[in-house]
């Protein structure tokens, strides 16, 4: 995810807690688990990937090692972020160690991701939101056996540096990583890509660049491509980008998983939009 900007005028803490509670009281009011599908291709997905459990995979301890590693790094970094920055910290200097442990997803949806690529068995994977590269090194990981690549993009050269050490830490070679604002270097990127078999949206968390983000790798789909889309309750202005993003008309499927939600664009499907409990 990019990180913490010092032009963003940050919520106060206890309302972000407040209304992201609130937010999850209504999902947990509405999510519904395997007995409420009747779609064959969402029941296998929900019982076979979602909710499927893969923590002794081998692949994921040199990335937990890491993870527990970077916590504890009081290195600190100089930000430059182009998104709509953290609810929990906006300096400019920041420790490797906030950052691990604020603007990371948790292994537990690197493992959804993994198992997600895995499924699909996708080739061509985008990463909008590098960060330290824990979770792209989930995506690496996934595609490797099918010779795939990453292609990661980060706004804050100082926390690409970082990223970069950790994957040659852990051994992986099939990632490029793109530093520079988004707005820059998104569109030429996706244009020269193969077809994008898997994108994962953690960037700008606002509406405008959200959707804007997701029109322009909606450019370069096929009819399996997988769109997933990290923190959709994090704000209001998520929400409506999440709101946008399903009743577009090239999305068929949509899975709230309440943290993340996933798009799908198979023709082959009903329009449908689900709540699924995580």
């Amino acid at each position: 995810m990019y990180i913490a900007p010092t032009s963003y005028s940050l919520r106060p803490t206890s309302y972000f807690i407040h209304t992201l509670i609130a937010a999850y009281f209504r999902y947990l009011s509405r999510a519904r688990d395997e007995h409420s599908l009747h779609s064959p291709f969402l029941f296998s997905l929900y019982t076979q990937v979602i909710r499927a459990r893969n923590s002794s995979k081998a692949a994921f301890k040199p990335i937990q090692t890491l993870r527990k590693e970077l916590r504890k790094n009081r290195q600190l970094i100089t930000i430059t972020d182009f998104g709509a920055g953290s609810k929990v910290n906006a300096a400019q200097q920041r420790t490797v160690g906030d950052v691990a442990r604020n603007s990371q997803k948790s292994a537990r949806f690197g493992r959804l991701l993994y198992r997600l690529i895995h499924r699909f068995e996708a080739r061509t994977i985008i990463d909008l939101g590098t960060s330290l590269g824990l979770t792209t090194a989930y995506l690496a990981e996934a595609t490797r056996p099918f010779q795939g690549k990453v292609l990661t993009f980060e706004g804050c050269p100082e926390t690409a540096a970082m990223a970069r050490q950790n994957f040659a830490q852990l051994g992986i070679d099939n990632v490029s990583l793109v530093v520079g604002n988004l707005d820059e270097t998104l569109a030429q990127h996706v244009a020269a890509s193969k077809p994008i078999d898997f994108a994962f949206f953690d960037a700008n968390h606002r509406y405008e660049p959200t959707v804007r983000y997701f029109e322009t790798c909606l450019t370069n789909i096929h009819n399996d491509t997988v769109f997933v889309f990290d923190d959709i309750h994090w704000s209001d202005e998520m929400e409506q980008a999440w709101n946008h993003i399903k009743a577009h008309r090239a999305v068929r499927v949509t899975v709230d998983l309440f943290w993340v939600g996933l798009v799908f664009f198979r023709k082959e499907q009903p329009k449908q939009d689900f709540i699924l409990r995580f």
